[in-house]
């Protein structure tokens, strides 16, 4: 995780993790112009695409964002874009669909900085990036610039017409971890690969099952299992109330943790279970 200003302030010693063990090295970044920008975004985007890779495009409004995603969408681009009012689960589908190829670009404000780890995705582009404030400042910006660092192809491009302190520190610090890693890499003979992610969520995916059984075991109370339907509709109605609860719970715990893929799959258990039993547990 990149440091904030106070856990650097208050750091009398901060540990870098810089070299991967995949070889990858932070991207490229440029900053061009916001004259033609869209035009220059559209170019970029085909040229990627034509590789099988993805896109994530960063605006500063949620109106720039819709807007964006509409403009690219009548450009025959595949797109679809993120913002606060997503809830969790339905950013899981968001992402899983951009990570299995159902669109190309996703479109987003304050929600591609770290914990997303999308090896697909190949180009960052970061619009308004000369805009000071905290969606531009240099810790953003440089959490920003690593989503493009899961792909060997990783390319970042900022718009923006003048250079900001923030612009000029995330380039700094950016090209001094990739001057490192480069050098690491001819040392050892390193060849830098693509990380190789299944998803492992897919099996979910539009409810839909693979020829492998799905098989998932979720905690209830201290009791971890998957109820038979048979189990369900024998059940005492109470008894499911309290289980779907208990899901609810682990969901929402799971989801905080960042494990959308495990949150995702207890949340068709929770649909399954309320299909079986009829049940809607009240909040």
């Amino acid at each position: 995780a990149t440091p904030s200003p106070y856990e650097r302030k208050a750091s009398s010693q901060i540990v870098e993790q810089i070299i991967r063990p995949t070889g990858l090295v932070d991207p490229e970044v440029s900053v061009r112009k916001t004259r033609g920008q869209i035009d220059d975004l559209i170019y970029e985007i085909k040229k990627v695409v034509s590789r099988g890779e993805r896109v994530l495009v960063t605006t500063l409004t949620k109106r720039m964002a819709e807007d964006l995603t509409d403009y690219l969408s009548g450009r025959k681009i595949k797109v679809r874009y993120l913002h606060s009012t997503i809830d969790t689960l339905e950013r899981v589908e968001i992402l899983r669909g951009l990570r299995t190829g159902e669109f190309d670009v996703l479109v987003g404000i304050n929600l591609l900085r770290e914990g997303l780890d999308l090896p697909e995705v190949s180009l960052v582009a970061i619009l308004d990036a000369d805009k000071e404030g905290f969606l531009r400042s240099e810790i953003s910006l440089i959490q920003t610039i690593g989503r493009a660092s899961r792909n060997v192809n990783g390319k970042v491009i900022m718009y923006a017409d003048y250079i900001t302190n923030a612009i000029k520190n995330a380039l700094s610090e950016t090209n001094r971890r990739r001057d490192l890693q480069i050098e690491y890499n001819k040392k050892h003979n390193i060849t830098p690969k693509t990380i190789n992610k299944t998803i492992s969520d897919i099996l979910y995916k539009r409810g839909i099952k693979t020829k492998k059984e799905v098989r998932a075991d979720f905690k209830v109370g201290e009791q971890k299992k998957r109820f038979s339907e048979d189990k369900l509709l024998d059940m005492d109605p109470s008894k499911a109330a309290n289980i779907i609860s208990g899901l609810e719970e682990e969901m929402y715990l799971e989801a905080r943790e960042l494990n959308f893929e495990k949150a995702a799959a207890i949340r068709d258990e929770i649909k399954r279970i309320k299909k079986i039993t009829n049940i809607e547990v009240k909040k």
